[in-house]
């Protein structure tokens, strides 16, 4: 017998057996009562399948304490920049109005307080409109708006909506009423790229939520089911309607009185712009500063910073780096850039006194967060710029002076063979002479005669950081291995601005959490690189690069010192047919009674067709310049602090320049040859 055949017998006889069961007296109620025991029994096991997979959802997201932001203080102790990593800025359910909380009930979920998660009547009210209409109704409660923002996608199947139906009502289960509320007002997106009704409250009103009206409160609670249509900010007629709507709805749910809606519909929409949201992204590239500073020196992850709500105190004064953004926004203060790369740039400006960085700019254009800062993770050859800190500083330190006479014409040492940016050589200059003009085999000879070691000790202990492959003759004219930063660079210079005394630059001056509990505190320690009066001896040789030599275009209507830097092009191939214009890196550092700085200019990637034609005594300095003559217009000039027992001295020198004329030609303040050149090839660049 085939199967086909005895399984048409089988069924055959099952059916008589039942139909005879059937018709047996009492069986029909006996049937019935086994198939309703059946299906509850069905219905239990699934009831208790759903209550297991419901069970092993995790919600532990909820649980965890929302993220505030954190906000950078300035040396005023006044915020001056927001950093958060969430999308909204959470507050608790005590400081939002009773009105929004009322408002949002009545036009999102009417039965919030009543369901457990999941409104069932909502449900069969929905499918019988959609049934009428032929439209698509929702039934979404609060809880399960709260469930999809959190844990799932926008995704329009039944699965998600399963999923959703789930997670809310595990959400009712594990949390009360005024739990879920504060969640969800804390997570819902509310139009313009802000979330939640802190955000939201702030930029359409200028103001935090709790100082919310009854009329603000129902335009906030109009805005979930179509924050683009309903703001107020793009379609004021569209989002007064929706707002009214809200309010009509309030008082119909007895939330509000007639007298209430009367009065708040009558009202119009006022908008204002909050001044606290400017804070944030407000002078991005110190803030990235400060980042890093906060995870190299204090161990922060960067999850912690933006989201642990600290306060993090700086030096970052708000006069200087205005300057310093006025500046680099003003294209006319830079070199043409070719089109598919702009010229880049990076400034530190210290407080000399305690290395406190007071501005920080890290790059021109548009930057990313924490993007590279040319401010501070720039590595490139200073130059000229690095002569008095590895030869001339340490000089004073061996007996020299500013009158020491220096060797000036044909040189070879080792293979080594400077040349001078004009190709001439003068046979002997004063010390003096040779930093304001900036003779290139001067200093080479001079680096020589008190030893290499002498003077990479110093700069050394001034905070360049050099390692054995620096240790050539070519260091004298800032031919590094590997480079430095602008802020090393005014780090370093500190040596000579503040009598001789370095300190580490640093941004943070103290980590505290929102309540003012000290987490984190800076200890400045002072390093003493060089005696005061040598220290002023450098001050002094530097005020004339800038008085009457090849730094006159950073010349401020106050005293002011400071170097050039030029470095040349690559002596390679490709750029064999360039003529002696070209230049890689350009450089000024300098500084006031007041402030230190470092500027340096150039391009990322230096090649055949993108490099400067300028020096260190052009554009750098005018930066240099504008930005201290902005960030000082306030403050009165002062002199250098002389140390105790060179005044004297400082008389005397006055009296001898008084009586020696300098008239040197404005197109020969020209810098240095440059700086790498390690093999003694040495082309000459123009610097004035």
């Amino acid at each position: 017998m085939s199967k086909l055949v005895f399984m048409k017998n089988l069924s055959t006889k099952i059916s008589s057996d039942l139909s005879n069961l059937w018709r047996r007296p009492g069986t029909k109620r006996k049937l019935l009562v086994n198939l309703l025991v059946g299906i509850v029994v069905c219905l239990a096991l699934l009831a208790l399948m759903v209550s297991l997979w419901i069970s092993t959802l995790n919600i532990s997201k909820l649980n965890n304490p929302m993220s505030s932001p954190t906000f950078i203080m300035d040396k005023n102790g006044k915020k001056v920049s927001q950093l958060s990593s969430t999308k909204s800025e959470p507050v608790p359910i005590a400081k939002i109005p009773k009105q929004l909380q009322h408002a949002i009930v009545a036009v999102e979920d009417q039965r919030f307080f009543e369901h457990a998660g999941v409104d069932l009547r909502s449900i069969g009210r929905a499918l019988v409109t959609n049934a009428k209409s032929g439209s698509s109704q929702g039934a979404s409660t609060i809880t399960q708006q709260l469930a999809k923002n959190l844990f799932l996608s926008s995704e329009q199947t039944l699965s998600r909506k399963l999923k959703e139906a789930a997670y809310a009502l595990k959400i009712d289960l594990r949390h009360n009423k005024e739990e879920i509320l504060e969640l969800y007002l804390n997570n819902i997106y509310m139009g313009e790229g802000q979330w939640g009704v802190q955000a939201a409250s702030k930029v359409y009103f200028g103001k935090n939520v709790e100082e919310l009206n009854l009329e603000e409160s129902a335009m906030l609670a109009a805005l979930p089911k179509a924050p683009s249509h309903y703001s107020p900010l793009r379609h004021m007629e569209a989002a007064l309607e929706r707002r009214n709507l809200v309010l009509s709805l309030m008082m119909d749910q007895k939330y509000i009185t007639v007298e209430e809606f009367k009065q708040a519909e009558a009202k119009p929409i006022a908008l204002k712009k909050d001044e606290g949201e400017q804070l944030k992204g407000q002078y991005a590239s110190y803030v990235d500063h400060v980042l890093e500073e906060a995870e190299d020196l204090y161990g922060y992850t960067e999850d912690e910073l933006l989201s642990s709500g600290l306060l993090i105190y700086t030096e970052l004064d708000p006069i200087v780096q205005e300057a310093a953004e006025k500046v680099y926004s003003n294209p006319e203060f830079f070199p043409v850039s070719k089109d598919d790369q702009l010229i880049q740039s990076g400034t530190v400006i210290l407080d000399h006194k305690n290395g406190g960085i007071r501005a920080l700019i890290g790059y021109r254009g548009k930057g990313v967060f924490r993007g590279f800062n040319h401010a501070t993770q720039l590595k490139r050859q200073p130059g000229s710029s690095f002569k008095p800190l590895i030869v001339y500083g340490p000089a004073l330190e061996k007996g020299y002076t500013p009158n020491s006479k220096l060797y000036d014409g044909d040189l070879d040492i080792n293979g080594y063979r400077p040349v001078d940016w004009d190709h001439q050589t003068r046979g002997e200059v004063t010390m003096s002479e040779a930093i304001s003009q900036s003779w290139n085999i001067p200093a080479v000879w001079l680096l020589n005669e008190i030893g290499i070691d002498t003077g990479m000790n110093f700069a050394r202990k001034a905070g360049i950081p050099l390692t054995k492959e620096d240790r050539t003759l070519g260091i004298a004219l800032g031919g590094l291995s590997t480079g430095v930063s602008p802020l090393q660079m005014a780090q370093g210079f500190q040596t000579f601005s503040n009598l001789g005394v370095m300190f580490k630059a640093h941004a943070i001056i103290k980590i505290t959490t929102r309540d003012g509990k000290v987490l984190n505190q800076a200890k400045p320690v002072p390093v003493q690189v060089t005696s005061p009066k040598n220290a002023y001896t450098m001050t002094l040789l530097l005020e004339k690069v800038v008085t009457v030599g090849v730094g006159t275009n950073a010349k401020l209507d106050r005293p002011t010192a400071g170097k050039t830097g030029t470095t040349e092009l690559p002596d390679t191939k490709e750029f064999a047919n360039i003529d002696s214009k070209g230049v890689k890196d350009a450089w000024f550092v300098g500084y006031t009674p007041e402030l230190t700085a470092a500027v340096w200019v150039g391009y990322d990637v230096t090649d055949s067709n993108h490099y400067l034609t300028t020096s260190g005594g052009k554009v750098p300095s005018v930066i240099f310049r504008e930005i201290l003559t902005l960030a000082l217009q306030n403050v009165p000039p002062t002199p250098f602090i002389i140390p105790k027992g060179m005044k004297e001295e400082k008389k005397k020198e006055r009296k001898e320049d008084k009586g020696r004329k300098e008239d040197r030609d404005d197109n020969n303040n020209e810098d240095e040859g440059g700086g790498g050149d390690r093999k003694g090839r040495g082309k000459g660049k123009s610097d004035n």
